[in-house]
């Protein structure tokens, strides 16, 4: 009794650290996907980086933390929404797998060719209120943002495993966290230091991690396809 007793004792082990090796493994998938799509100099970075600038450093993290909520809610949105329709219409999974996987091919590369620009930021010198509205616009407003979101979102719950949905999209949004927030703190402490050109080679690095994202991508719809 004692040796059946050790050898279930054993195998559940074995079963919890098989289980959190995925856990870990596809969280942090979708940690490294959301760090490469958020970091890259766009609107709701300008914003963050302008408020940083101006604003108190109490301020600054206000705003990090609106536009992290807004970024999180869009991302949320975007998988569950193409989430629900492939489950649905099973053949719309090869097919965001496809256009999706090309989008995100297309984005890397343009990021890769990409230069920075710190003139294009909104006002920030405003009330939190307003606040609030300016990032929902940057984020939920951004016809761009919308269609990248759902297609590359849609594109990595086709590709995802079993049970993996929840780790990846906690993965996916504590970049947003993680992100503006560390963006907020750096920019507030190196102030005029930052330039143009660092955030160009930023963007270059995370064009080449979505890049790859796109390939893979398209991996995972020739591996659906019938043989």
């Amino acid at each position: 009794m004692v040796e059946i007793g050790h050898g279930l004792s054993n195998e559940s082990r074995f079963v919890e650290k098989g289980l959190l090796h995925f856990m870990m493994s596809v969280y942090l998938q979708g940690l490294t996907l959301g760090l490469a799509y958020v970091a890259p100099i766009g609107m709701q970075n300008l914003f963050v980086i302008n408020s940083a600038l101006r604003q108190k450093f109490q301020r600054a993290l206000a705003t990090a933390l609106i536009v992290t909520f807004w970024d999180v809610s869009l991302g949320l949105a975007c998988f569950l929404g193409v989430g629900a329709l492939m489950e649905a219409l099973p053949w719309l999974q090869k097919v965001v797998l496809g256009a999706g996987g090309l989008l995100v091919i297309y984005i890397g590369a343009g990021l890769v060719r990409s230069k920075a620009d710190l003139s294009g930021g909104q006002d920030v010198n405003q009330p939190l209120c307003k606040i609030v509205g300016s990032a929902f616009i940057v984020t939920w407003l951004n016809p761009q943002a919308l269609i990248d979101g759902t297609m590359m979102l849609g594109a990595f719950r086709a590709a995802l495993p079993a049970g993996g949905d929840p780790y990846f999209i906690t993965g996916f949004a504590s970049a947003s966290f993680i992100w503006f927030n560390c963006l907020a703190i750096a920019v507030h402490l190196l102030g005029s230091r930052i330039s143009s050109r660092i955030l160009t080679w930023l963007n270059r690095i995370c064009g080449t991690v979505i890049l790859l994202y796109g390939i893979k991508l398209l991996y995972s719809l020739f591996q659906l396809l019938p043989s």
